[in-house]
């Protein structure tokens, strides 16, 4: 089945016009980026040509996705936009709500058992709005869309910052906030400031047990976590033709973890292949009558250094395995390096569990692969030391590796096989013994590393590696293990080494399924009734945040002065935390429990400026909030790094935070703030960070002539009278400030819908 055929047919239609129109405007060769976004205008043709990181632009995005636990809060939100019906093709995926534990059919029925209310309302909106649902179990947001939606060429937003996945099929595909998703839901403009443009040169062809994931890895540890910001990375080159589709998936995948807007890949066979496997030929036929123009000018790729504000060369053919982390995912180490380096850092040896799957890693060529490992410790009657678990992408993948024997090989070496969904992940593992939050080390496919990130044990050393390098290291139970030159023992006492990895880019005998977990909605849904219990825990029906009083801010109380590495799970923790995304009120108190204050190095635990205690932040921001004052929030550099996670945004604001400060904003993270009708602000001078006195009070001044490209200023009262005056910077163009004095852009929409 191929959904939204017509779409992309008109979407492909107009591209030969459009790109011929950039053209003209720019006056040069274009890229493949430029070629999509020019082509994605909202008006149209362009009539300007664009400044790459200043310009603010309107775009028309042709879909959306969303996952269960963003997607409840952004429907929440899309209920009050007076729509009756999704403009453009939207879905909404059921997968971050199963918890990992003891294997997929348990653990699914027991998300079913707890989450079904959730469900059952995310399926019955989908239905009345003409969305998409795609059932618990179906798979992986990102690996669904991979497999039936993306499309070369097109343009995309998702509620979650890995949505840049589809970029593995040529795409500019963009994690967003609920709000923005809204936005295009509803039929509006979606901004963005126009951004810069990476490139990335691949040269040389992967070989042994080099893999997509070390080109990500490696550039992550290239460019860190804040490198790509306001950038999206372009791939091209003969190493990238080299690449299979699923592995271009990958590498555009942790384009999260670097901070980039997205990451995208030329037309290719690779790509004709996985839609044709996919059942997508049709799109084939399509994408081919305009291919000139699904891949940068030839211009571009000859002399790159003209066309991108930054250029990086790889060699895929001398790019070695690496292992990154712990506790960044931009901390890159060449395997044959690893032992020395965990050895100098302390670090534990011992590796405890190995992890494959996630949407970055969970095709059927990364199941292949890493099984191809399992099946030589099988035959040679190696023990596994590490225990092991997977997690398909979509239950297509896991229906094709069940039939191709696949699963059966995992499962001869104790192979716990989890849903197909995020699980591990994204927090949603109970692994037994976490909870003593003993010193320990993991090794995994996924995308994430942060402290608490996997199984809520802030002493888990997490770290991000190949499916394939898991299975030989978990397998070894050795992070130190390189199968390049080391052996394993086997039964006899053999010293084996290891073969590289082989796994069939796409199945042999094609993709299969029984029953892929999708749900059409109904054909008129003006009938159906959304209701949600006043009593629940889980859902709670939204009220719109307050309008600008039209005055300065004054006498702020300070909230939490952040320090060091402030990501969304450390403003708003996932885990068991997850249950509450339908709830603000419930979930606001987890806002900021995670933040460590810069005033006693501690987590959740603030001074109350009224009673002159340390509680926890809910407690003190419901303080604050009862007495009628607001709070603001301090932090330091890449605030907000991680998710899409709009209720990092949307707590703060529900609790009387008007205002966060800090040294520099993870893209997503501002946005969501200024969605929300909160002040996202940067320190002119970074070191005015250090004035900040915990029991200081705050003035914003300016806001009355507040406008594009003029500075506030924070004054800082001190409490022994003095006071110092901070000069604060800030992104906002008019329709964004216009966001700030309607009280949220949500607010702003019902006005133009009323």
């Amino acid at each position: 089945m191929v959904f939204d055929l017509e779409m992309i047919k008109k979407v492909y239609e107009k591209y030969p016009e459009r790109i011929e129109a950039a053209r003209k405007v720019i006056g040069r060769p274009l890229t493949l980026s430029e070629k999509i976004l020019y082509a994605h205008l909202w008006d149209k043709n362009a009539t300007v040509s664009h400044e790459r990181g200043k310009s603010y632009v309107d775009f028309a995005p042709d879909r959306v996705a969303m996952q269960d636990a963003t997607a409840q809060m952004a429907l929440l939100q899309f209920m009050q936009a007076g729509k009756k019906k999704v403009a453009v093709p939207s879905t909404v995926h059921a997968d971050h709500l199963i918890q990992a534990k003891v294997g997929a059919t348990k653990d699914l029925q027991e998300s079913l058992n707890q989450n079904n209310e959730v469900f059952n309302f995310l399926s019955t909106i989908s239905d009345k709005y003409g969305i998409g649902f795609w059932k618990p179990g179906a798979g992986i947001i990102h690996q669904v869309v991979l497999e039936n939606y993306a499309f070369p060429g097109g343009m995309m937003i998702g509620t979650d910052s890995h949505t840049v996945n589809a970029g593995g099929l040529g795409m500019l595909a963009i994690g967003v906030g609920g709000a923005d998703a809204v936005d295009v839901m509803a039929g509006m403009a979606w901004e963005l400031k126009f951004p810069k443009l990476i490139g990335v040169k691949l040269t040389g062809k992967l070989n042994g047990w080099t893999s997509a994931k070390d080109v990500i890895l490696k550039v992550a540890d290239i460019l860190t976590v804040k490198g790509g910001t306001g950038a999206i990375v372009e791939y091209f080159g003969p190493g990238a033709l080299s690449l299979s589709c699923t592995g271009k998936g990958t590498i555009c995948n942790m384009g999260a973890e670097i901070g980039a807007t997205t990451s995208t890949f030329g037309y290719d066979d690779s790509m004709r292949r996985y839609l044709s496997a996919t059942g997508r030929a049709e799109v084939v036929a399509a994408a081919d009558l305009i291919a000139e123009h699904l891949t940068g000018d030839p211009e571009v790729y000859e002399n790159p250094e003209k066309y991108f504000d930054q250029l990086i060369e790889l060699n895929l053919s001398e790019l070695e395995p690496h292992i990154n982390g712990p506790f960044t995912p931009d901390r890159g180490t060449p395997v044959s390096k690893m032992r020395v380096e965990a050895e100098a850092n302390n670090w534990p040896m011992k590796v405890e569990w190995g992890l494959i799957g996630s949407c970055t890693n969970s095709s059927y060529e990364d199941m292949a692969r890493a099984a191809s490992i399992v099946e030589q410790a099988v035959a040679h009657g190696i023990t596994p030391k590490a225990e092991f678990g997977i997690n398909p992408g979509s239950e297509q993948v896991r229906y094709t590796i069940e039939r191709d024997g696949i699963i059966a090989t995992f499962e001869k070496m104790g192979t716990k096989i989890f849903t197909n969904a995020c699980g591990p992940c994204i927090g949603q593992w109970d692994r037994a013994g976490a909870e003593k939050q003993e010193k320990n080390t993991i090794i995994h496919s996924f995308n994430r590393n942060f402290s608490k990130r996997a199984d809520g044990n802030p002493n888990t050393h997490a770290f991000v590696t190949s499916p394939e390098m898991v299975a030989a290291i978990a397998i070894s139970g050795d992070l130190g293990f390189n199968p390049l030159k080391d052996t394993l023992t086997s039964a006899n006492g053999e010293q084996i080494k290891l073969s590289p990895p082989k796994g069939d880019e796409l199945p042999n005998k094609g993709f299969d399924v029984e029953d892929n977990g999708f749900q059409a909605p109904a054909e008129d849904g003006s009938g159906i009734l959304i209701s949600v219990d006043p009593n629940s825990s889980r859902l709670q029906l939204l009220e719109n945040f307050p309008v600008w009083n039209g005055e300065n801010i004054l006498g702020m109380k300070l909230l939490i002065k952040a320090k060091g590495k402030c990501t969304t799970d450390h403003i708003s923790m996932a885990g068991p935390w997850l249950s509450y995304r339908g709830h603000l009120d419930n979930i606001s108190n987890n806002c900021l429990i995670g933040a460590e204050n810069a005033f006693n190095g501690m987590p959740d635990s603030i001074l109350n400026p009224y009673t002159g205690q340390y509680e926890g932040v809910p407690q003190v921001a419901r303080a604050i909030k009862a007495s009628g004052e607001f709070s603001i929030v301090f932090g330091e550099e890449n605030y907000g790094e991680g998710s899409s996670r709009e209720h990092a945004a949307m707590e703060p604001r529900f609790l009387a935070v008007r205002a966060v400060v800090v040294k520099s904003f993870a893209r997503i993270h501002e946005t969501n703030l200024k969605k929300q009708g909160m002040l996202g602000l940067t320190f002119a001078n970074s070191a005015d960070y250090d004035l900040i006195q915990e029991t200081d009070t705050f003035d914003i001044l300016g806001l009355e002539s507040f406008a594009a490209g003029v500075p506030l200023t924070i004054v800082a009262h001190h409490a022994d009278g003095t006071r110092d005056d901070i000069t604060a910077n800030h992104t906002y163009n008019e329709a964004q400030i216009a966001w700030f004095k309607a009280g949220s852009a949500l607010n702003l929409i019902k006005q133009q819908n009323a």
